[in-house]
C-alpha cells in the first residue's frame, strides 16, 4: 500500500492582516514575540518548499535561514524576512532569496547587500552581461538598493544608462546594494492563499536565476 506525505500534500499558510498587524505592536520584546509566534513558523514551512524547489535550477544545495533580528536591543523591527542560499551557517555574505514583510506589502528579492564581499567584481561581471540582466527582468519587477527601505523603481522604466549608474553605485559605495523582485500589497487573495503564494514567489526567483548563477560565479 503506498502512502503519500503530508507535507506534500497539506496547503500552506499565508499571511493574513493579523500577520502584517504585528509590526503597530510597540516595544522590541512584545514586537519580536508577534513575529516568532504569527509568521516565523509561517516563514519555515514555506521556506521549507520554496528551498526545495529552487536547488535544482541553483545546480546546488539551498539552506533556509529566518531573520533573527539578534542584534536589536531597543528599537523593534520595521520587517523581517526568510533568506535562501547555498551557504548553511549564514547569508548576508552570499548572494540568496528573500521574501519578508513590511507593514503594508510582502516583498521577494534576489538580494546582493552589502556585506557580500565581493561586490566589484560581481558588478563588473553583471556589466559584461547587462543585456542578459535586463532581458532576465520583466518590466513589472522592481529593483531597490537599500533592503532597509521601502523604496523601490520599476525596472520596466528604467533605461540602459540607469542600468549602468545602478551597477556603477553598487559597485563603488560601500553600503549600496542591489535587490531586484516584487512587492505584493497587504491585504491582497495572493498572500493569503499559501500554495498560490509559493506558486508566484517561486516563479519569481526562478525568472531571477540566471543573475542568481552570474552573481554566484565570480
Amino acid at each position: 500500500m503506498t502512502t503519500t506525505s503530508t507535507a506534500a500534500t497539506s496547503s500552506l499558510e499565508g499571511f493574513t492582516s493579523h500577520d502584517f498587524d504585528v509590526f503597530q505592536l510597540q516595544g522590541l520584546e512584545e514586537r519580536m514575540l508577534g513575529i516568532q509566534e504569527r509568521i516565523q513558523p509561517k516563514f519555515r514551512a514555506l521556506g521549507e518548499r520554496l528551498t526545495a524547489e529552487l536547488a535544482p535550477s541553483a545546480g546546488k544545495e539551498m539552506h533556509l535561514h529566518i531573520a533573527r533580528h539578534a542584534r536589536r536591543k531597543v528599537n523593534p523591527p520595521k520587517d523581517t524576512w526568510l533568506a535562501i542560499c547555498d551557504n548553511k551557517r549564514g547569508y548576508k555574505a552570499h548572494p540568496h532569496f528573500q521574501l519578508g514583510l513590511f507593514d503594508d506589502h510582502l516583498f521577494m528579492w534576489l538580494a546582493l547587500i552589502y556585506e557580500v564581499p565581493n561586490k566589484k567584481g560581481i558588478a563588473a561581471h553583471l556589466m559584461n552581461h547587462l543585456d542578459e540582466v535586463r532581458s532576465a527582468v520583466p518590466a513589472d519587477y522592481v529593483l531597490s538598493m537599500d533592503h532597509m527601505k521601502k523604496d523601490c523603481t520599476v525596472t520596466g522604466g528604467m533605461s540602459e544608462e540607469d542600468w549602468k549608474s545602478t551597477l556603477i553605485r553598487f559597485r563603488d559605495v560601500q553600503k549600496a546594494e542591489l535587490l531586484i523582485g516584487r512587492h505584493v500589497v497587504a491585504g491582497g487573495e495572493l498572500l493569503q492563499d499559501g500554495d498560490a503564494l509559493l506558486a508566484y514567489a517561486s516563479s519569481t526567483y526562478e525568472q531571477l536565476m540566471p543573475i542568481y548563477r552570474m552573481a554566484c560565479s565570480v
